[in-house]
């Protein structure tokens, strides 16, 4: 049969039409929002770069994780941001550091009612912006860095972390931080692994929110962007250390990596939506060039329909209202 039997348009004829049929859909329990707090802040303070995105106080922050958990979002994803910094990044391993504390506080005002995740890298703290510890010369030094990451991983979940989010791209991080986890008695917390995180031009605005010092650049540990064979590599590293769930960063300009990372493996693919994507889509609508809210759902999808199971985004609870407006 061919036209005039055959229109595929009877199936896009009215709203309810298309409901039925689709073929992806967003759940808001796929939705994790990233949330910033500030050690000293008595108030929420905007982020120029990141419109509608706070560092959060204490206080500001428990309010925002209830929100959340209303909304219906699958998880919270924390980072701290410290008033002091120094070389080692001693702030992320003190239990009485802000992210910790953050985590005990969330923990507290939400319990199991969504899942608390933490970022567990060094360079919110670091004085110098990087993601490990330093050698004399200015190298980062791969395995002082795992020592310090172990540490990092049992102040999380000792304060009460649901997942732990190893991000700095250091070989062997997954095994370590499992081995640490388990060896401290924390076997049930999970690992997500920041196993595909490339050195993106995208990550401008997070640096903003996290009031990153970092000095040089990255691209010794991140991979490449023109690289996708070697994140398949990567993937499987992490998977075979352990990793319960495997991370794409960002999501957007790397829909083909998502794809090929779900074929891959069979743990939950994550991908994270960063801040230079949110920002872009922002800018463009505040100056009236796009209908916002359609392109925030319209990003969304594609990064499930590509293959991600988990979506970190920081639409993630106003895209929760408009979904369950939708469906």
């Amino acid at each position: 049969m061919s036209y005039p039997e055959i229109r595929p348009r009877r199936l896009r004829r009215t709203p309810a039409m298309r409901r039925l049929v689709s073929e992806t859909r967003v759940d808001p329990a796929e939705l994790v929002v990233p949330m910033f707090v500030k050690e000293g802040l008595t108030e929420p303070r905007a982020i120029a770069s990141l419109p509608g995105v706070l560092q959060h106080s204490r206080d500001s922050l428990r309010k925002a994780a209830v929100e959340a958990v209303q909304a219906g979002v699958g998880g919270i994803m924390l980072f701290g941001v410290p008033e002091q910094r120094d070389p080692s990044g001693s702030g992320g391993i003190d239990p009485d550091g802000i992210l910790n504390v953050a985590i005990r506080d969330v923990v507290a005002e939400v319990g199991d009612a969504t899942v608390v995740m933490s970022d567990l890298c060094l360079d919110e703290f670091t004085s110098h912006g990087h993601c490990g510890l330093l050698t004399p010369g200015g190298d980062v030094d791969n395995d002082a860095t795992l020592e310090a990451y172990a540490e990092m991983a049992v102040a999380q979940a000792a304060a009460g972390v649901h997942i732990v989010g190893p991000s700095g791209m250091m070989d062997g991080q997954v095994g370590v931080v499992r081995r640490a986890l388990d060896a401290a008695g924390h076997s049930d917390v999970t690992v997500l692994a920041y196993a595909v995180k490339y050195a993106s031009a995208f990550y401008g605005p997070f640096r903003e929110a996290v009031e990153s010092a970092l000095e040089g650049d990255r691209r010794t540990y991140q991979q490449d962007p023109a690289n996708l064979r070697e994140s398949l590599r990567e993937v499987a590293l992490d998977v075979a250390e352990g990793a319960d769930m495997v991370m794409v960063k960002p999501a957007l300009p790397y829909l083909d990596v998502v794809s090929a990372v779900r074929a891959a493996v069979d743990v939950p693919v994550a991908a994270y939506q960063v801040s230079g994507e949110y920002a872009m889509v922002e800018a463009a609508a505040a100056n009236g060039w796009i209908d916002r809210e359609r392109v925030m759902l319209e990003t969304l999808t594609s990064i499930k329909r590509a293959g991600a199971q988990v979506i970190l985004t920081y639409w993630a609870v106003e895209a929760a209202g408009l979904l369950r407006e939708r469906y």
